[in-house]
């Protein structure tokens, strides 16, 4: 593509070279620049990419989009100047694979906790569509028969926009994506045409990014008041949680189309007139703009409820037919990583959740309850080099509401695990009950090991904070690690 092509819709500070250059390709590391492409240089939180713009011309960068002009010695190399070079990288991608969100029904899901599982229940109601779907996301992005682990939750905008270009050329239709807040803050979803947009809920996480939970809401709030807002789709919906407070919040501050949703608010667009959480699922009569929906799902708690509901008015906003939505969550047995069960012959259950902030440790302890006749024994710890505030609280969260509790590593990261470990124990040593059996092993695959040991018939064990993940990051390395594994392992031990 021509470079002033590239540049279009581009608030250009300071230009000099070429206009008509033909750009190959676009790059924002160095290593993979090649001949005749565009060098994007982005400041991260450990490096700065306009440090290796030498090595960006060494190969082959032809022109380079940048904040600080830098002193080199070609003159066959144009250099564009921009206030915010990830901005700019949003609309230079946008521009090479040729918009191709305007060509996809996107839904972004945004909040704390319950993404995943709204993302795997749009697909399946999708597919009760025969619509091919597209899913971007924390375990997974995966479409048409490609599968690709997921480094980030949300990609960087180069890697989102040219995966969504290969999406509508295998016939992909429409896409359920999980919105962190640091795509959000980094731009990663400027220049997304969105067709709606979803907020979950809000509770302390990230704050080691973000500093306070307001700050933390108004970037969520962005995703609404600002991408949704510069789509270009003609119907574009608002489906938000009135629930929880920060949702009833939002409902003030977004315009156009609003779809709020609520477990028994009978207020909101879409909620539940009757709900019964059992040991076998959900069952829900839930209530619409578009008619009664008779829900049947396999998922586990009331926050899987709320999930459902979330796809529910979302489905319903973008003309699915009630019976396709009540088909595609009948359909979804479980999530990865989401109080999946390792299934054994010993009694007892064996659960493992992806739950690393407070609220949603506290959801799969309780959703975890009912399907408990004997002992609740509970299996966590907080990641290292993230916000520590939340380690005393889900400590007291996990001591108050398990009847057995074994404290362990999760990522420790740069930390010390032991440093982590005595963060959470202040939460451990503030709850009520504190004569339940408290346990603190470092070592996670033995913490899992005894947990399972330990446990007897009608017994649960949960093992919450790493869900699907098959790794550990101990140090600045990944190490093969998945507690579905290790728990597989331990019960053909005992």
């Amino acid at each position: 593509m021509i470079l002033r092509e590239l540049l279009n819709d581009i608030d250009i500070v300071n230009f000099k070279g070429n206009f008509d250059l033909n750009i190959s390709g676009i790059s924002f590391d160095s290593k993979k620049v090649k001949e005749g492409f565009l060098f994007v240089a982005l400041k991260g939180e450990n490096t700065d990419g306009h440090s290796y713009i030498d090595s960006a011309v060494t190969n082959g960068a032809k022109a380079l989009i940048v904040e600080k002009v830098p002193e080199i010695n070609s003159q066959e190399v144009s250099v564009v100047q921009v206030n915010d070079s990830r901005a700019a990288l949003a609309v230079v991608s946008a521009n090479f694979f040729r918009h191709p969100t305007k060509e996809l029904t996107l839904v972004g899901i945004t909040g704390t906790n319950g993404k995943t599982t709204i993302t795997y229940l749009l697909e399946s109601i999708w597919q009760h569509q025969n619509k091919k779907s597209g899913i971007i996301g924390t375990i997974d992005y995966r479409y048409a028969d490609i599968m690709k682990q997921s480094p980030m939750t949300t990609p960087e905008s180069l890697d989102l926009m040219g995966m969504f270009r290969e999406m509508r050329e295998s016939g992909v239709e429409t896409v359920a994506m999980e919105v962190s807040s640091h795509a959000i803050d980094k731009q990663r979803v400027a220049q997304c045409h969105f067709d709606a947009a979803v907020f979950t809920n809000l509770t302390q996480d990230h704050l080691d990014y973000h500093d306070s939970m307001e700050n933390y809401f108004e970037v969520k709030k962005r995703l609404f008041t600002e991408f949704l807002e510069e789509s270009e789709k003609e119907e574009k919906y608002s489906t938000i949680n009135i629930d929880d407070p920060f949702g009833a919040r939002l409902v003030e501050d977004v315009s156009g189309n609003i779809v709020t949703y609520s477990i028994t608010n009978p207020n909101a667009s879409v909620y539940a007139q009757f709900s019964a959480i059992t040991q076998s699922g959900i069952e829900a009569n839930v209530v619409t703009p578009k008619g009664e929906l008779q829900i049947k799902s396999t998922l586990f708690g009331e926050h899987n409820l709320s999930n459902i509901l979330a796809a529910v008015a979302t489905a319903c906003s973008l003309g699915t037919s009630n019976e396709d939505i009540e088909k595609g969550i009948a359909n979804i047995d479980s999530v990865p990583g989401r109080l999946e069960g390792i299934p054994n012959e010993n009694g007892f259950n064996v659960l493992v959740d992806y739950a690393h902030t407070p609220d949603a440790l506290k959801n799969v302890l309780l959703a975890s309850r009912p399907l408990t006749k004997g002992r609740l024994i509970l299996v966590f710890g907080c990641g290292g080099d993230r916000d520590n505030a939340k380690r005393p609280l889900m400590g007291k969260i996990g001591k108050e509401l398990s009847d057995v509790l074994i404290v362990t590593s999760d990522n420790p990261r740069t930390e010390d695990p032991e440093v982590i470990l005595d963060h959470i124990e202040q939460g451990v040593y503030q709850a009520r009950k504190s004569e339940k059996p408290y346990y603190r092993i470092a070592d996670r695959a033995q913490a899992i090991k005894q947990a399972i040991i330990s446990a007897q018939k009608n017994d649960t064990i949960l093992i919450a904070g790493k869900g699907h993940e098959d790794y550990q990051i101990i140090g600045t390395t990944k190490y093969p690690f998945d507690d579905r594994e290790i728990a597989r392992e331990a019960l053909k031990e005992i």
